[in-house]
């Protein structure tokens, strides 16, 4: 991008050169420019064009990379319907023992958050990520001045690429505002799903977190008693007290080991959830502030990557974007505005 040459509309001329004569997709004008220069942008609709690029190009490993999606959002779907499944089945019967209400209220909230999770995931998995807007190119008359400017053109999609659009050889398709390609729902994350994306996230956090508190429960409930040896009971006032601690840990630990042994099918059942939720948990929960971070900075992952190397623009830190990310209306920006300013103020 740095050998770039802007020429001003009068000086476009139809013929004069064939060696230096070139051709801008953006509005189809013929540009006179000096030789060897790979890369520039229209002085009247101010398109980008790469001469470097080849022409249409075809992905063969598309379908290989569809296929990864596909299984990779099988197995979640799989895991997902593994915790309801199971966490239902283990969960209810002990609960339910407790006390009617109780059971009632376990059973009203895992049917809100299997509802919440499920429709977030699927809005963020089935939903387009962000599909380019339409506009006019390719001819002179149609495109006005600066319609296109710093567009790009995809060859992959072969159309116009605006400066907030990837291309993702995933998905096949050009992304508006995308911010990464994620396996785990087969889709890329973009203009049009992100804030379903975060909200999965979120549903998805909270729903484990509670099951980790609900299978944590019941196990210790149905986890069977430890049993000491016989031996070790009537001789622990003969030892010292540092053989007594280290007698006491260890008898500890084989009693464990022994009741572990002796859990029912329910029971590790229970404690396979309680371990499996602590692990997506503390993975999601990385992402999700990763995420937060960046809708902080007012950038994408993507956006930001490009804007490190010099290319693209570098977005405002402004806990507003947060806001305005989830949709907030415009008199809670305005009060957060204010409130924000009258804080500066004071500390000044």
């Amino acid at each position: 991008m740095r050998h770039m040459v802007d020429l001003p509309a009068e000086n476009l001329e139809a013929l004069i050169i064939e060696d230096n004569e070139k051709k801008c997709w953006g509005c189809g004008l013929h540009i006179l420019l000096p030789s060897n220069i790979p890369v520039f942008r229209c002085g009247w609709c101010g398109a980008i064009t790469n001469l470097n690029t080849k022409g249409d190009r075809k992905d063969n490993s598309l379908w290989w990379r569809c296929v990864r999606d596909r299984c990779f959002l099988c197995i979640v779907s799989l895991f997902m319907l593994f915790i309801i499944c199971g966490g239902v089945w283990a969960l209810y019967p002990i609960v339910f023992s407790i006390s009617f209400s109780c059971g009632i209220f376990h059973s009203f909230v895992t049917l809100l958050l299997i509802v919440t999770t499920l429709t977030t995931f699927s809005l963020a998995a089935f939903r387009p990520a962000g599909p380019p807007p339409n506009i006019v190119w390719g001819s002179y008359p149609v495109v006005s001045k600066g319609e296109l400017q710093d567009y790009t053109f995809c060859h992959y999609c072969l159309r116009p690429k605006s400066p907030r659009t990837h291309h993702c050889r995933s998905c096949g398709t050009c992304v508006l505002d995308m911010d990464h390609h994620c396996p785990f729902i087969g889709n890329c994350v973009g203009a049009s799903n992100h804030r379903y994306f975060i909200a999965f996230l979120i549903s998805t956090i909270v729903s484990t977190l509670y099951v980790t508190t609900m299978c944590t429960f019941a196990a210790l409930r149905t986890w069977p008693p430890l049993r000491f040896s016989k031996s070790f009971l009537d001789h622990r006032y003969r030892f010292s007290s540092t053989h007594l601690a280290t007698g006491l840990v260890k008898e500890i630990a084989f009693a464990f080991l022994n009741s572990v042994f002796l859990l029912s099918t329910r029971g590790v059942i229970l404690v396979y959830l309680s371990v499996a939720s602590v692990s997506v948990q503390i993975g999601l929960c990385v992402l999700l502030w990763q995420q937060l971070c960046y809708i902080y900075e007012g950038e994408t992952y993507l956006s930001l990557l490009n804007s490190s190397q010099g290319e693209g623009r570098v977005g405002v830190r402004d806990c507003r974007n947060i806001l305005r990310f989830f949709g907030c209306p415009y008199s809670v920006l305005r009060h957060f505005s204010v409130f924000r300013w009258s804080r500066k103020r004071h500390k000044t």
